[in-house]
């Protein structure tokens, strides 16, 4: 492992493989040495800024207000994480990736100012995204929390209009087992006296609570803002503000309204400095493009890409693929990491997965295939497969448990064969996938941004056009 910074100049990808040595810890949580490196830096953004966190929804509301804002000609920065298939879809500046060279700048300023101060990757790129901001005149930045909110380096930057896509449970071991405890820590990036938009229909009480102790002027979906439709178009209202005869959004899924919503009404609050028009809403939401969430591919079979990881994102993927209609067999490619909420991921969709083709993930958080066909085949029933391939089992119907707390399986209600195999790669698993399933068939890749992305490697490789 490196123990010194890259030589000057030095290609980006030297300098993010030295930022994994930097710190003892891949995650570790607190805005104490972030702070005082941003300082060191004078780091400061004289612009509007918009900061978004949640559990799901979160990189599809930031894609909804980039493109909105775009189109009505404003200057855009956007940070989010992590990334698919390179590190600078992180950073964009007016809708394009960030250039190596200036990414490298702004890690070569860092390390020079951080002294004796140890900062994570997630910690150092982040800054750097910041950086990159500052030093480019912007009228909006739109900043996704990494993880949680109260410690995470996002939460550095003091927003001007904070947006709660959801709450839901993940990332457990750091955030708290609860919703509610998931949930006060997410709503630390609101500001007092600053409108705090929370799109979960149901919020934690934690909250609304810690809203109300800070004085954030908190917006709650179904009370202070919402949505219509039917199914040719759909319609905004706010507060003080109604959006009619809106065209749904490019990006498909259960949840994406409510994530429109959610950025109509940060846009909403926001008027005074942010002009945005009609025709700019219906403009950027046509054209909003996000790789990876419900990414239907054109051609047969019909091949669906959903970085979905938790129980929360399963339950919308579920609906979403129940909207797609038949098909006799439903090819799934997973791969997971070891800290999610593994079992009660897949168990919301065992009823509609017949064929599992599970993946090994590397890395110190990668789960192997023969665990996850482990899961898969416990959920499923299957305690005794008639080989390492061929699984039969009766489909259980299961009810929502608590993570970690096996449900009871309930008599089976349709006996069918389920298939279960492994893979080194999630490569590999998909060509198998490719190979098997006919036209009529269809096939999923979900579980990670490290399953999905290695898949969309392969199909640009091959000429797709897979990142519009």
């Amino acid at each position: 492992m490196s123990t010194s910074a890259p030589a000057s100049g030095a290609p980006l990808a030297d300098w993010l493989a030295y930022l994994e040595t930097l710190h003892p810890k891949a995650i570790d949580l607190g805005l104490d040495r972030i702070r005082r490196v941003a300082r060191q830096l004078d780091l400061s953004l004289d612009c509007v800024k918009i900061t978004v966190a949640g559990t799901n929804g979160k990189g599809s509301t930031c894609a909804m207000l980039e493109a909105i804002l775009l189109d009505a000609g404003y200057r855009v920065g956007q940070y989010t994480s992590p990334h698919l298939l390179r590190f600078n879809e992180r950073i964009r500046i007016n809708g394009q990736e960030a250039g190596d060279a200036d990414i490298v700048a702004q890690l070569e300023r860092i390390e020079a100012a951080r002294g004796e101060t140890t900062l994570t990757y997630f910690e150092m790129t982040t800054l750097a995204a910041l950086l990159l901001f500052q030093q480019t005149p912007l009228d909006v930045v739109v900043l996704e929390v990494g993880l949680g909110g109260r410690l995470d380096a996002v939460n550095l930057i003091d927003t001007d209009c904070a947006v709660l896509t959801s709450v839901d449970l993940d990332h457990t071991a750091y955030l708290g087992d609860t919703r509610e405890a998931i949930g006060w820590e997410k709503a630390h990036i609101f500001r007092p006296g600053k409108p705090a938009i929370c799109a979960d229909p149901v919020p934690p009480q934690t909250v609304i609570d810690y809203a109300q102790e800070i004085g954030a002027d908190l917006w709650r979906f179904g009370i202070d803002f919402n949505y219509s439709g039917d199914r040719q178009q759909w319609a905004y209202g706010g507060r003080g503000q109604r959006r009619n005869a809106l065209g749904y959004p490019a990006l498909r899924g259960a949840n994406q309204l409510i994530n429109a919503a959610a950025a109509l009404a940060a846009l909403e609050n926001l008027r005074d400095r942010l002009v945005v028009t009609q025709q700019n809403v219906r403009q950027g939401l046509l054209h909003v493009s996000l790789p990876g969430r419900m990414q239907i591919l054109p051609g047969l079979p019909a091949t669906i890409l959903d970085v979905g990881h938790n129980p929360h994102a399963a339950a919308a993927l579920g609906q979403n693929l129940d909207s797609m209609g038949h098909y006799p067999h439903t090819y799934a490619v997973v791969g997971m990491l070891h800290d999610k909420e593994i079992e009660a991921t897949l168990s919301r969709l065992t009823r509609r997965v017949d064929r599992w083709l599970c993946a090994t993930l590397d890395g110190p958080r990668g789960t192997t295939a023969q665990e996850l066909a482990d899961i898969v085949r416990r959920i499923t029933g299957d305690v005794a497969p008639v080989d390492a391939f061929v699984a039969q089992t009766a489909e259980l119907k299961r009810g929502d448990h608590k993570p970690g707390v096996r449900a009871a399986p309930r008599p089976a209600i349709q006996a069918r064969d389920v298939q279960v195999s492994t893979f080194d790669s999630a490569e590999q698993a998909f060509a198998e996938a490719r190979r098997l399933a006919t036209d009529n068939d269809r096939i999923l890749v979900f579980g990670s941004f490290a399953t999905v992305g290695p898949v969309l490697q392969v199909l640009r490789f091959e000429g797709r056009d897979v990142l519009s």
